[in-house]
């Protein structure tokens, strides 16, 4: 064997596999200072005189510790021919030559003959030619994914021209190429369907929840889907008011109604303000979209969505069981209209012998009808689909004002619907919601507007990805597009003062059930609802609002239905924190008030997220016993042995400023107990010589920025000040931009330079044993492995 080996790059070498200068030792007999360490586990090693092609194998057999990308640092010689006289060092055969951060750079010749490409599609540069104003001007505008697809047009022989961008972008332009008539009996078939179904829901939406004209809900599925058809990328989609939407609408307008702004009778200003908020949800979501914030869908969990979707439905609930009893009146004299759904609630039973009678069975019967309807559908679809288009909520509203007309209800005491017009007198008046005389409704809407935003958009991406796999040819599913294009449709809706209106799986679903294929039974939806607003109102005069009540009790009733499920799910799973977040919500908004908890629900929402985006999750690896793969040795660690005098960390994840805060914490942590999850205020229980080498293993570091580049150069500096040696395992390319960073801030220098990153955590801990064999000397070596021993 060589004397004094040192860890120069391209002298000594490491050795093969770690000798006695190594012991290992498991948590069973020894972990930290405690307890005698085991024998050392064989490794076996390389013969001195084996140097030849024969002497290993060319590369190691790849494990799950194996760098993805091969170009990593090799501190060994490359295999000559001839003797050798390294002994236990020599080199593999076949190791490689290359450095991430260094090595030979090919030759001009091989630079110009081999061109980067994606995955081998682009092979040879096209000569360079001198480009044009038009070109140069293309070439800013395109982004770096066009720029990519014009060369792999290019090199397939297909045509790459600004229509088939344009066309992404407006999938109107896919589909009404290969639109043919045999779609149009589905989607006239379904559209009417939706319409017999929703737009009777569009005036209970409107009148009940919302507080405005009810002509406003049919102006949401007038222009929401025709708007939404030609800019949606999910062909099945049926865009319209929601009852969640709807409600929030009305506690704002509820709002200026206590202020003394407008009273309840003022259809002008409730109508504004409905379209400010549709307006400002619109512009919201469009803002969004260009900014590419599709991703958002993910942002609020499931549990807060189901807590505050369930909530919604117990106060839509509680606040339709007012007009179904028909104490209106009552309500208004002692002022319970904006109370929370307690007082309401209380209310209620203390006037329960003041209830009209034939409201309450006018209410109850149509609840029952539709709810029987609704199962029975539910029951007969898989095995009859044709029970889909029976309208059954359109028949009961029909049949109702039929019999409220022939036996006068109305003069009953029975509240009927009454003239439906637009509170300006004019249909589809014109006017920009969002202009500066309209400020202090913008000041006081922003919050409930960004949450219609927020919970529109969730609603509709869900919907889309459930429809989106069974859409029309050629139109591919993208949030960011979804965003523009509901953010389109609700800045145009809002102009016309009508209601927010986003995407809704339940009548998506019957869309697609009965026939809907295209976007083309949006815009006949569109058509069908325009001929309500213009021909078919005055016939819906006596329409009975404990009716449209009861429609909207239904909707209640679809909301929390699924409430049980999840709970009982979160229990059987031992999912407390999920569940706590969900009656956390539900309490708060029944007790309290909606605005109260959707803050609640938001704020405990984004403290997950903040926590969950905060915290470090870095771990201390520990060797398999008889292999070289590494594992997390928190998990199981009497399975596992501990390398004496090293400490391996992995690092699982970018390093941002927003992970980085606790990272010397825990590092620390793993210092003294070899565990982060052990309470601080434990005394020391490793010994300060069992770190003396630490190796990080960064490879899922795929991504640096400023805040944790400095605060891993600091932890980098403070370990090279106490003598601690430190290594990086699987690091990344030479020419990445997280190798940049290290090698700008100094951390390549601080660490020793280009050959203290290695290929594995394997390599680094054959290369701390060349390290402290050349502090130490060969026969310190023997002999302290003899003592050990």
């Amino acid at each position: 064997m060589a004397s004094r080996p040192t860890a120069r790059a391209g002298q000594d070498h490491a050795p093969t596999n770690p000798s006695g200068l190594r012991q290992t030792y498991t948590a069973s007999s020894s972990y930290g200072s405690a307890g005698t360490r085991s024998a050392p586990t064989s490794q076996g090693s390389d013969g001195a005189s084996d140097h030849g092609p024969s002497a290993g194998p060319s590369r190691p057999r790849p494990t799950e510790i194996t760098a993805l990308l091969d170009a990593t640092l090799d501190f060994r010689e490359q295999a000559h021919e001839g003797p050798c006289n390294h002994g236990a060092f020599s080199p593999r055969p076949t190791s490689p030559s290359s450095s991430i951060f260094g090595g030979d750079s090919p030759s001009a010749s091989e630079s110009e003959a081999e061109v980067p490409g994606i995955d081998g599609v682009l092979a040879t540069p096209s000569p360079r030619k001198r480009k044009s104003w038009k070109r140069r001007w293309a070439s800013k505008i395109k982004s770096k994914k066009m720029s990519t697809s014009s060369a792999l047009a290019q090199q397939h022989g297909v045509r790459d021209s600004a229509l088939m961008y344009l066309s992404y972008y407006l999938p109107v332009m896919v589909w009404a190429r290969e639109y043919s008539w045999s779609y149009f009996k589905g989607d006239f078939v379904a559209a009417l369907t939706v319409a017999g179904i929703y737009v009777p829901m569009a005036l209970s939406l409107a009148d009940n929840l919302a507080h405005v004209p009810p002509i406003n809900g049919l102006y949401s599925f007038v222009i929401n889907p025709l708007v939404y058809a030609l800019l949606g990328s999910c062909p099945a989609m049926i865009v319209g008011p929601e009852a969640a939407g709807s409600l929030l609408v009305g506690s704002v307008i509820k709002a200026s109604v206590d202020r003394g702004e407008g009273g309840d009778e003022d259809a002008t200003l409730q109508a504004r303000i409905c379209g400010i908020i549709a307006g400002m949800s619109g512009a919201m979501v469009l803002v969004a979209g260009f900014a590419r914030l599709g991703f958002l869908d993910s942002v609020l969990s499931r549990p807060f969505l189901r807590g505050f979707i369930s909530a919604i439905g117990v106060v839509i609930a509680v606040d339709q069981l007012i007009p179904e009893l028909g104490l209106n009146r009552l309500a208004e004299h002692a002022h319970v209209g904006h109370s929370s759904s307690v007082d309401k609630l209380g209310f209620i039973f203390r006037n329960l012998d003041k209830a009209h009678t034939l409201t309450f069975a006018i209410a109850g019967t149509s609840f029952l009808v539709i709810m029987v309807c609704r199962e029975i559908k539910r029951r007969l679809q898989p095995r009859h689909p044709f029970v889909a288009y029976v309208p059954d909520r359109f028949l009961v509203v029909v049949l109702s004002s039929f019999l409220a007309y022939y036996f006068a209800w109305d003069k009953a005491g029975v509240a009927v619907l009454g003239k439906v017009e637009a509170a300006s007198g004019h249909l589809f008046t014109f006017r920009w919601p969002l202009q500066p005389s309209n400020m202090p409704h913008i000041r006081e809407a922003m919050s409930t507007s960004f949450l219609i935003a927020l919970l529109g958009f969730f609603e509709s991406s869900v919907a889309a990805k459930s429809l989106g796999g069974e859409g029309f040819a050629g139109i591919q599913l993208s949030p960011n597009r979804e965003l523009v294009a509901l953010g389109t449709a609700n800045i145009i809706g809002s102009c016309f003062m009508s209601l927010p209106g986003f995407g809704g799986y339940g009548r998506s679903k019957v869309n697609r059930s009965t026939g809907g294929r295209t976007p083309m039974s949006s815009i006949i939806l569109s058509a069908l609802t325009l001929l309500t607003i213009l021909f078919l109102l005055p016939y819906l005069y006596y329409l009975p609002k404990p009716v449209l009540s009861s429609l909207i009790s239904v909707v209640a009733w679809s909301l929390i239905e699924e409430c049980p499920h999840d709970i009982s799910f979160f229990l059987k799973i031992g999912a407390w924190q999920e569940l706590g977040l969900m009656m956390s919500i539900l309490l708060a908004t029944i007790f309290f008030s909606l605005s109260f908890g959707m803050a609640i629900g938001v704020g405990l929402s984004l403290l997950q997220v903040i926590r969950h985006a905060t915290r470090p999750r870095i771990q201390i690896l520990g060797r398999i016993p008889g292999t070289n793969r590494f594992e997390n040795a928190e998990d199981h660690p009497e399975r596992l042995e501990f390398i004496e005098g090293c400490l391996i960390v992995k690092i699982p994840e970018p390093l941002t400023f927003a992970n980085t805060g606790e990272l010397k914490t825990r590092l620390r942590r793993l210092e003294l107990y070899g565990s982060s999850l052990a309470h601080p205020a434990l005394p020391r229980l490793r010994r300060e010589d069992c770190n003396r080498n630490i190796i990080f293993d960064i490879h899922g570091v795929t991504s640096l920025d400023g805040s944790g580049t400095q605060v891993l150069e600091e932890i980098v500096r403070d370990y090279r000040q106490r003598g601690v040696r430190i290594f990086f395992s699987r690091g990344p390319e030479h020419d990445s931009k997280v190798g940049q960073l290290l090698r700008n801030s100094g951390i390549l220098e601080l660490v020793g330079g280009e050959h203290h990153f290695v290929d594995d955590v394997h390599e680094a801990l054959k290369l701390t044993e060349a390290e402290e064999g050349g502090e130490l000397g060969v026969a310190d070596i023997h002999d302290r492995g003899t003592r050990l021993l």
